[in-house]
């Protein structure tokens, strides 16, 4: 894996050169990091502990790592050209 293919990647995605299928799943994975983390936040907020902070491990493992985890299998495992 060359990091000049990850860098056009990402300025595809940043530039907005995406089929509609790519802007689906990029807004898919937005959605679900968001809405983990407001369930992390929620959940903090009504938990009977005494500590309310945000669990940013929570957010990291349930949120962060299945949304990009289908991307980097992607890259691994596309053809080259």
């Amino acid at each position: 894996m060359n990091f000049e293919n990850i860098k056009e990647e990402l300025s595809k995605i940043f530039k907005g050169n995406l089929s509609d299928k790519g802007k689906i799943y990029i807004t898919i994975s937005l959605t679900w990091i968001i809405f983990i983390g407001y369930l992390t936040w929620w959940n903090g907020l009504k938990s009977p502990a005494l500590d309310k902070s945000f669990k940013w491990d929570e957010w990291f493992w349930f949120g962060i790592i299945p949304a990009t985890a289908p991307y980097l299998f992607y890259f691994i495992w596309k053809k080259r050209d």
